[in-house]
């Protein structure tokens, strides 16, 4: 009987029943708050408030909380980076500049002529009429306006950092690619580390050991840092992602890096969210944005870490202690309200400079309002340095503990408000980009993939969900069809098991995935009558492998597709996976854009380009260059392709010395009697087998061409067997 009391005795020491309760804290927080329309992580924290050691101390903070808060926060910060359009913030690298700027300037300015104030009332509040006498010697004004100086600086450089504790909020809206949030993370990026930088140099000059050679060895670390992140990690995350597949091996690989990019940036003298953000910068190319691996990152992150870490930030508050004093109340509120005040006025000269809208301007106050994780860095930082002592040894910190609890109420307001700011700004923004969109007429674009090789089936998927807008609907269509007049069952049961696998890799990538077995004479017939049941937009097929080299590279079967539907066919040799293709090639013959499919295609490949974060560029006649950048560009997805005039097709071999390995080769083709079929073509398949074989991807496009019931169907396919 007592060993089950003491399960159930308060704080909980069980490690069973500690995870139990978090968990339950997790489930049910948001559905509670959701009903008192409370943001879920104000929600979360209010929980850490309630249930932690100072208030029912249901749950004790200890090795625990502290080592998966410190998690939570390094993973905030890695789905920033890593969730980060790259192609909008080098568009916008200019205003994330000036926000950076900003949101680092207004909040330095002001802490810096408040601190001045706060920290002299502080000081003769705390130590009394021995602060008075002490202050009347003038060696000793002059070291406490050091002290004043210094002190000042280092709290103004925690109103200048933020967290990014909405971030989630932001991805639930799916908002995340907006301009304003690629904006407000790129600033956030260079004011977190320009905050460091003065806490480093702050506490240098606090020591006295502010020298050249603090400088020079500062700057050797950061080069070997940088070096290492950006140059050896993306090649060896490049060779990682070639060897292994599985998507649970490559999301414990990326973990692994991200933490260890976290050590060698606190190595470097920075701190940890530095390095876990720029793993994700760096990273960022290498994940699709709707793969299994994007979505198991996100799924462990909001579902475990990112939790773990607001209710930890909610165990620290106490109460009772804040409010023992009135300084220290007075000190939080004045805290709360320069950080606020500052960083909204950051976003509002960011706004007005940029003509931005309201909504994009409190998306950057929301986003960039919160303070958690480097402002508890530098505030405990500077509890621990003591710069003197009064003459009654009163230990002089050159933060006070009325700053540090202050610092907590801080935490909590600023966190609140980033909350409730950004969840009000997703939602309009998330409203007018479906306004937007119900204003375009968007036609339903639907793929079908048929699956009858399991070796090939995973990268099929793969392209599908790469080329697929997260804006559309419909599903992905599976088929395996199936001879009519067979009857054996393993096959039957085979192609079930083969398109349940395919159903579960979209789950894993977040897209819906429908599976369809189809009897019918031959391969070629059934794809041909699922087509124009479904209304198929494009069908994806598999490279086929001739045994004969003087076999065609297409293969029967596609070939028939081809010349039965006008349809969009894509048939794809998959090299290496699509994460490390660093450039797509994209070969346009003459009139391609006068096809009916024209818009379609180079959607598609667009789309492709923008979801594996490759460099696009087109192959063409110099006529067709405007016609294509139009359609890209209107798209609005952030790509800049370059632009190369091609008039000699035949040429094959000169533009394979161009080629390098981790390019991907599109080459947009035609089918006969349409506008942009050139003999040329009929060559095109050989050419390629016999110059890349099976060691490079590339994909053949044959875009919708001929208007429904104008195709040039040489051929039934239903006679082909």
């Amino acid at each position: 009987m007592d060993s089950l009391l003491d399960l159930f005795h308060l704080p909980i020491a069980d490690p069973v029943l500690i995870f139990s309760m978090v968990l339950l804290i997790i489930l049910f927080s948001p559905i509670i708050f959701d009903r008192l329309h409370i943001p879920h992580i104000v929600g979360l924290i209010l929980a850490g408030v309630i249930l932690g050691p100072h208030a029912f101390h249901v749950l004790d903070h200890d090795a625990s909380f502290t080592l998966f808060g410190q998690v939570g926060i390094l993973y905030i910060m890695f789905l920033a980076g890593i969730e980060m359009d790259m192609n909008d913030f080098r568009r916008n690298r200019l205003k994330s500049t000036v926000f950076g700027l900003f949101t680092f300037a207004v909040p330095m300015l002001l802490g810096i002529l408040t601190g001045f104030g706060l920290i002299y009332l502080i000081y003769t509040q705390t130590v009394g009429g021995e602060a008075v006498e002490w202050l009347r010697g003038a060696d000793n004004r002059q070291a406490f306006m050091r002290y004043c100086g210094l002190s000042s600086v280092l709290l103004a450089s925690m109103y200048a950092s933020n967290t990014l504790l909405a971030y989630p909020i932001v991805a639930r809206f799916g908002v995340t690619r907006k301009r304003s949030v690629n904006i407000t993370v790129g600033g956030t990026m260079i004011t977190t580390i320009l905050s460091l930088l003065t806490l480093a140099i702050v506490i240098e000059c606090a020591k006295g050991e502010l020298s050249p050679n603090f400088w020079l060895w500062f700057a050797l670390k950061t080069a070997v840092f940088g070096l290492v992140l950006f140059w050896l990690y993306p090649m060896v995350a490049r060779r990682f992602f070639k060897r292994y597949s599985d998507p649970i091996t490559q999301y414990i690989f990326v973990l692994a890096m991200v933490f260890l990019a976290a050590f060698i940036a606190k190595l470097t003298g920075f701190e940890y969210i530095i390095g876990a953000f720029l793993a994700g910068i760096t990273l960022n190319s290498l994940v699709p944005k709707q793969s299994p691996l994007m979505h198991n990152i996100n799924f462990v992150g909001n579902a475990i870490f990112i939790p773990f870490f607001l209710i930890s930030v909610g165990m620290i508050v106490d109460f009772r202690l804040i409010l023992s004093s009135w300084i220290t109340v007075f000190t939080g509120l004045v805290m709360t309200l320069v950080a606020t005040l500052s960083k909204y006025l950051a976003a509002v000269a960011t706004r007005k400079t940029f003509k931005m809208s309201r909504n994009e301007g409190m998306m950057l106050f929301g986003l960039s309002n919160a303070q958690a994780a480097a402002t508890l860095a530098a505030v405990v930082i500077g509890y621990n340095i003591v710069v003197g002592h009064t003459a009654t040894g009163h230990p002089i910190r050159m933060l006070s503990e009325e700053i540090l609890n202050g610092t907590i109420i801080m935490i909590l307001f600023t966190c609140t408000i980033s909350s409730v700011v950004t969840e009000r700004a997703s939602r309009r923004l998330a409203i007018d980009d479906s306004e937007d969109r119900g204003r375009l007429y968007v036609p339903e674009f639907r793929m079908l993939l048929p699956l009858s090789d399991t070796n090939t089936m995973p990268q099929l998927m793969e392209l599908s969900f790469m080329m697929r807008s997260k804006r559309e609907s419909q599903p992905i269509y599976v088929l395996h069809v199936a001879d009519m007049n067979s009857h054996d069952d393993r096959a039957v049961i085979q192609s079930e098991k083969l398109l349940e696998k395919a159903k579960s890799l979209g789950n894993g990538a977040d897209a819906k995935v429908k599976k369809i077995v189809r009897y019918d004479l031959n391969t070629a017939s059934g794809i041909f009558n699922v087509v124009r049941e479904k209304n198929i937009s494009m069908v994806i097929l598999g490279i086929h492998h001739p045994a004969n080299p003087s076999d065609n590279l297409l293969g029967p079967t596609t070939e028939s597709v081809i010349r039965s539907t006008n349809r969009m066919v894509c048939i794809y040799n998959p090299a290496q996976p699509l994460a490390t293709i660093k450039r797509m090639v994209v070969f346009v013959p003459e009139n391609a854009e006068y096809e009916s499919g024209f818009r379609k295609w180079v959607q598609r490949v667009a789309t492709l380009a923008r979801q594996i974060e490759a460099g696009l560029d087109f192959y063409c006649n110099k006529a067709s260059v405007p016609r294509i950048k139009n359609a890209v560009y209107r798209l609005r997805i952030g790509l800049r392709p370059r632009f190369f005039e091609k008039t000699n097709w035949d040429d094959a071999a000169e533009f394979s010395k161009r080629i390098k390995t981790n390019d991907l080769l599109v080459f947009v083709t035609a089918r006969k009697t349409s506008m942009s079929y050139t003999p040329m073509l009929e060559r095109l398949s050989q050419n390629i087998r016999q110059l890349y074989g099976t060691q490079q991807s590339y994909l053949i496009l044959y875009p919708e061409q001929f208007k429904e019931g104008e195709i040039d169907r040489t051929e039934d396919p239903n006679k082909i067997i």
